[in-house]
């Protein structure tokens, strides 16, 4: 396993308590804002002390509370890039990188001019960092990175600054460099689409604690916590009552649904997320509810309905989303009378 974390920190008001380990390869950390996943990684870099625990990089270690191991920063071989990728505004795109080396600045050009080449850097080594996109700095971040031979690369949400367009040019030219850097990576984000894009496996930070770690297929697919449910984009989440094994009342949408999963004792709430819905065939169908309009938007590749169980007055909104075809424009008068929930769908959470 290449990296252990073990750490709990108090900051008075809010408690770091994160547990964690990867098997190599792109770990995700997915929460929201100010859940603790950027101190995590500060934690991992010697940016921050743990009040107690263990932090172990491939055999090494790190930080250990109770044998008073606390290595400095520049001992510990963690490459760390920072949302603002943190480069020198007055040296130039050489002098950024000759900084990330020892020993004498002739003896190091190689190695420099390898990662030029590498990080497409050529002809922008005399630009200073204000002369560059926000991509070309990215590339000048990661190859200073590279230059210190770190052992694990960790990105602290490295393109919530970007618009739309550029984040997405630069999440696939991170994809690239990522695979051929042939380092194990560890990437914070707030985005389910940037964990589900580049990483491997996920852990789930929630108010400060690691409430699950998986596969990333299994984490959406199952994601068996609350909380991993709606921080995995479910928007359609209700408390149960269990009426059977596999049987449930789902009582902010006032219907009982068959489930395909034995309901265990301690599942508290059932989730299915709005495209896994879908219009019923007729109303005896199994699962399936009357529907009230409630609610219409569009994106240019789906439509989005809000409804209401229309036998029950007390019922919460949900949402079905539908894949648009040749952007096909929808309508509130074309929400379906009847919506099927999928047994094989239903979400059973803790």
């Amino acid at each position: 396993m290449a990296l252990q974390v073990q750490i709990k920190k108090n900051f008075g008001e809010f408690a770091l308590n994160v547990d964690f380990e990867t098997e190599g390869g792109c770990m995700g950390i997915l929460g929201a804002s100010g859940c603790g996943k950027s101190m995590t990684l500060k934690c991992i870099a010697g940016i921050e002390k743990p009040d107690e625990g263990r932090i172990v990089l491939n055999g090494r270690v790190l930080f250990d509370s109770s044998q008073k191991i606390n290595l400095p920063v520049q001992q510990r071989r963690v490459g760390y890039l920072f949302q603002n990728y943190a480069l020198f505004p007055t040296m130039t795109v050489e002098e950024n990188l000759v900084i990330a080396m020892k020993g004498k600045k002739k003896d190091n050009l190689p190695k420099i001019e390898e990662q030029v080449q590498r990080f497409q850097l050529k002809g922008l080594e005399k630009h200073y960092p204000d002369q560059l996109s926000g991509g070309q700095q990215q590339r000048v971040a990661l190859a200073r990175m590279l230059l210190q031979q770190p052992e694990i690369i960790m990105l602290d949400e490295p393109f919530s600054a970007l618009d739309e367009f550029l984040k997405a040019t630069l999440q696939m030219e991170m994809l690239e460099l990522i695979k051929g850097c042939q380092r194990d990576v560890l990437l914070v984000s707030h985005s389910r689409d940037e964990i589900f894009k580049f990483c491997d496996e996920m852990t789930i930070i929630s108010d400060g604690k690691s409430i699950l770690k998986e596969k990333k297929e299994d984490v959406f697919s199952n994601p068996r916590k609350m909380e991993a449910a709606r921080l995995t984009g479910c928007k359609n989440i209700s408390p149960i009552e269990k009426v059977g094994e596999y049987e449930l009342l789902a009582k902010d949408w006032g219907i009982r649904l068959k489930t395909d999963e034995k309901i265990s004792e301690d599942i508290r709430y059932v989730g299915i997320r709005g495209h896994r819905m879908y219009p019923a065939e007729n109303e005896n169908q199994e699962n399936t509810m009357r529907t009230k309009a409630a609610g219409y938007a569009e994106t240019p590749f789906e439509n989005h309905y809000l409804f209401f169980n229309a036998d029950y007055d007390k019922s919460e909104k949900l949402w079905w989303i539908q894949n648009k075809e040749n952007f096909s424009a929808g309508g509130i008068e074309k929400m379906p009378a009847y919506m099927v929930f999928p047994k094989e769908s239903l979400m059973l959470l803790t």
